[in-house]
């Protein structure tokens, strides 16, 4: 598919809209995205109750007296075609580090996953963590972050059967994308580690260590280092 840019906007509830800025994800659209979502914000002020950035669009939700959709459109698109004839943007999000326990008792589909892909243990931990990903959305569950993208070696697919319950921390992997299970939940990823660290903390500012646009680099750990952190292991 195409990747130059695309301006569409589509109505999400009675006083939101979507507005979609690209057709494949990639750094340098959601580099994009981010820019658009801090200049909107101080565009529209006090108006704009909300921004959600994900992937290739923004989620905009108005305050109600604010809201006509025509005239918000013609206003979006004239924002984001002089933002397209600006220099590319550049991601400034900081770069967070997570460290994380690959083992057996900590990511119980590790073996599965490697021999799915005719990899050792070994190989598949290093091509997980030697990449730096993306956040390119957060969504799901508070403090799930999407991050992007996997090396093509390790693309694996979404269990067929979801389980019941995923222990908090749990590090996954769903066809390209990866992530830590903020809590415990279900889910169909599949588990190759553990990340001891909070991810959501309701009392804390901000809520999570990451954003979108942030990056991050999982760091391997050894098992009494992540217990010492106070992670959780696998019992089942």
């Amino acid at each position: 598919m195409s990747n130059e840019p695309l301006l569409s906007i589509r109505l999400a509830s009675e006083h939101a809209l979507y507005l979609d800025i690209a057709r494949e994800p990639s750094p340098a659209a959601l580099a994009m995205l981010v820019q658009l979502e801090h200049q909107l914000k101080q565009h529209y002020g006090h108006h704009l109750r909300d921004v959600v950035p994900a992937y290739l669009s923004l989620l905009l939700i108005f305050e109600a007296e604010s809201f006509a959709f025509e005239p918000l459109c013609r206003e979006l698109k004239a924002i984001c075609r002089r933002l397209l004839q600006q220099p590319p943007a550049e991601l400034a999000g900081k770069k967070v580090e997570l460290p994380v326990y690959y083992g057996k008792d900590s990511g119980p589909d590790l073996a599965r996953v490697a021999a799915l892909h005719q990899l050792s243990q070994k190989r598949l931990i290093e091509l997980h963590h030697s990449t730096a990903y993306l956040v390119y959305a957060i969504g799901f569950a508070p403090g799930f972050a999407y991050l992007g993208f996997v090396p093509e070696q390790i693309y694996t697919p979404r269990l067929s059967t979801p389980r019941q319950q995923v222990h908090a921390g749990s590090v996954g992997i769903a066809d390209r994308q990866t992530a830590v299970y903020p809590a415990s939940s279900p889910g169909g990823w599949n588990i190759i580690g553990n990340c001891p660290l909070p991810l959501f903390d309701p009392t804390a500012s901000p809520l999570m260590p990451v954003a979108v646009g942030d990056e991050v680099q999982f760091v391997p750990i050894e098992r009494n280092e992540f217990i010492r952190l106070g992670g959780q292991l696998w019992t089942d």
